[in-house]
């Protein structure tokens, strides 16, 4: 199956004009997103086949790694393409296997931008994504030293990650917020209704873990079905179906091999029909 992002269509942020499917570099950093990656050589092709299919967005955070995700992407892509935009994320911590806790304090804001900016080795971030809401600060002050750094020439444009439609809203009276990345999939559509807001605001929506698993896309499901007709794999079917279902969604699949980054892209030629698109709504 050949692959051609122009027919996905494109979003502006943050004013840069990307295609519709990028690309998440979490999986290139170790097992349960820790330590480095299980094959380095092949972490650095990834990426420049990334680039070499015409992907222009690439997305990271400080936490892959941590740090490691950042480093591995200036590795390989250093100096930058032009058109390409790295986004990034500051915010949340690991501290142990599934121990994660939001850090919102404006100076830890500022400090990890600072080392993204040093890690990345660029003079402007393209976009940051405060990547969880720490409950414990109020979120004006996070986002306000997000837009401190804006107009200190350090970020062109701030989003958001995990937030609910009035979280949101509470955070465009600070800032212009031009992006959200919420989980959102075939089989996990709870962030539905800030999906819809995104689309009448015209912000990009990123949906994370795009690719639908477990039972409704296992053996006789709607979308094994759908698949099978198409000649698709069911990865394939699942992020078209993303494409499809709205005209701000970027879907960012991520992968530690280039079989399965040239699978996952893919997905731009699968073309459903009403009658598919209705099989898989009904999930």
């Amino acid at each position: 199956m050949s692959i051609d992002l122009a027919s996905t269509g494109t979003l502006t942020i943050g004013g840069k004009t990307v295609h519709r499917l990028g690309f998440g570099a979490m999986s290139l950093t170790g097992p349960g997103v820790w330590g480095p990656p299980r094959d380095h050589d092949e972490a650095l092709r990834v990426l420049r086949r990334v680039v070499e299919l015409g992907v222009d967005l690439i997305d990271t955070a400080d936490s892959y790694g941590p740090y490691v995700s950042e480093e591995i992407i200036r590795e390989a892509l250093h100096p930058y393409p032009e058109g390409l935009l790295i986004a990034t994320k500051a915010g949340f911590v690991r501290t142990g296997p599934g121990e994660w806790h939001a850090v919102g304090r404006p100076a830890y804001l500022r400090q990890e931008v600072e080392m993204s900016l040093r890690r990345l080795g660029v003079e402007r971030l393209d976009l940051l994504q405060l990547h969880r809401v720490d409950p414990e600060v109020p979120l004006e002050d996070q986002v306000g030293e997000l837009k401190a750094l804006q107009d200190e020439g350090k970020i062109a444009a701030i989003g958001l990650s995990e937030v609910s439609v009035e979280q949101l809203e509470q955070a465009r009276r600070v800032a212009e917020i031009v992006s959200v990345q919420n989980r959102y999939n075939l089989t996990n559509r709870a962030s539905e209704g800030v999906l819809r807001h995104c689309e009448r605001e015209g912000i990009a929506f990123i949906p994370y873990s795009p690719i639908g698993k477990g039972s409704l896309a296992g053996p006789g499901s709607p979308v094994e079905h759908v698949a099978k007709a198409l000649g698709a794999t069911p990865a394939q079917v699942s992020l078209a179906w993303l494409l499809a279902h709205s005209p701000v969604t970027m879907p960012i699949p991520g992968t530690s091999s280039v079989a399965h980054l040239e699978e996952n892209l893919a997905a731009s030629t699968v073309s459903l029909t009403p009658e598919q698109l209705d099989e898989l709504g009904g999930l």
